[in-house]
This record gives C-alpha cells, structure tokens and sequence, in this order.
C-alpha cells in the first residue's frame, strides 16, 4: 500500500523556525504506523514553507530597491525550490530509519525508492510541490494525495476576507477549479495548486485537504476511518466528516 503526502512547509518550518515538536510527533506516529503493517510505504513531498516566502519577499524587495521592473518568476521559483529542499532535507534526516534514499528533486528522473518512506522537493520553475506530488502519485500508481497544511477545509472563498464564507467538504475537480483558476503563481496561497488540479483531475487522482497539525485526522485520512476535511475528486471508499 503506497500514500502519497504533500507536506507543507508552513507547518514544517512556520514563521518561528523549523518545528522541532512537530517533527519528533510526525516521527513517532509514522513509525507506529509503519511498523503496524509491513506492506505499508509512504512518500512525502515538502513544501518551502516561511524560509521560501521571506526569501521571495526579500526578492521582490531587492529589485524594488534597485528600481527594476522586470521581475522573474523562474528566479522567485527558483528561491522557493531551494526552500523546499532545505526542508525535504530535514525531514529525511529525521526520518532516515526508514528513508535510506535521496531526497527526490525530479519526479520523472529515475528514483531509488528502497525502505519505507521516499521524501521529495521541489522540481522546477513552473510547478509547484502539489505538482510533484501528483506526478509521483501517478507514477507510483497511488490513487490518492493527502495535502497537508495549516487549514482543516476549503472554503468557499477565503473566509479572512468573507466572513460567510462556507467549508466544503466534497467538491468535483470542475468546480475547484473554478475557485482557485488555472494559472501558478510563485508563493501563490491556495488550498491546492491550479496546474496540479489540472493534471490530478486528468489522472483521476483524487486529493483530500486537511490540517497537517491534526495527527490523529491525518492518520484517520490514511486509515480510511471518518475525518475533517475536503475531498477533491472521486474516491469512492472515503467517508469524510463521519
């Protein structure tokens, strides 16, 4: 059985630094997981989190400062990438029991997946880690993305600007697309990335949104058993909300 996570970087590393507490509770649950079941392999993908966000504003900042106009993407997806490998790394040295392979960069190069968790990056401008976390989905046959970050559902709209904003707990991939659009921007603040929408909604690769910082949720996800969250596409067997 092979899951597939994109971890995101706010909750490894959040405004106050890399989260140290965090990362010793993922360890221990996981290993408990793993350990429970043999057949069980999981790859977790990490997002950039603080590190790539005051990194790009330190960016913009600069060419502001020099009184340039033209600002790259490639250069801020660039910044972002190199976020997301510092805490890849992080994350497999904690957990290099049971990752004994490289942190993944390319998602389509060929890929050592040896022990029981894979941990992977950011790949290159153009995609974000929601993307590789899809590719990898694919190409490793898994049928479902966990995205983990620091809110439990999609809403409606961003509910810190509309107050009626609704949680949604099962939405088809036409009409999440419709709330978040079809094009990536650097650092962009969206419940799922657009272009990973996209190539998940062509795979038939469902995805669930939810709380990374809620460990018991995250588990049940991955047990199957009722959660808090937000189903995107199909996945028959899932039972969201109890």
């Amino acid at each position: 059985m092979l899951y597939v996570v994109s971890l995101g970087g706010s909750i490894v590393s959040p405004p106050s630094g890399p989260d140290a507490k965090f990362l010793a509770d993922l360890t221990t649950r996981l290993a408990a997981w793993l350990e429970s079941d043999a057949a069980r392999r999981i790859i977790l993908i990490v997002g950039g989190g603080e590190p790539a966000r005051s990194y790009q504003e330190a960016y913009r900042q600069t060419f502001a400062l020099l009184g340039k106009q033209i600002m790259s993407n490639d250069a801020l997806d660039w910044i972002g990438i190199a976020a997301t490998r510092l805490n890849a790394q992080l994350v497999k040295q904690v957990l290099s029991d049971y990752c004994p392979d490289d942190v993944v960069t390319d998602p389509s190069g060929p890929i050592e997946f040896t022990g029981r968790v894979l941990v992977a990056a950011g790949w290159k401008p153009g995609f974000s880690t929601d993307y590789d976390a899809v590719y990898l989905a694919e190409r490793f046959g898994a049928r479902l993305v966990l995205n983990l970050s620091n809110i439990s559902q999609v809403y409606t709209a961003d509910p810190k600007r509309y107050p009626d904003a609704k949680p949604i707990d099962a939405i088809s991939w036409e009409e999440f697309q419709k709330l978040v659009g079809t094009t990536w921007n650097p650092g962009a603040n969206l419940p799922f990335d657009p272009i990973a929408s996209s190539r998940a909604a062509a795979a038939n690769v469902a995805v669930v949104c939810a709380n990374g910082r809620n460990l018991d949720n995250v588990f049940n996800i991955l047990d199957e058993k009722p959660y808090l969250g937000t189903l995107i596409g199909a996945r028959p067997e899932a039972n969201p909300n109890g």
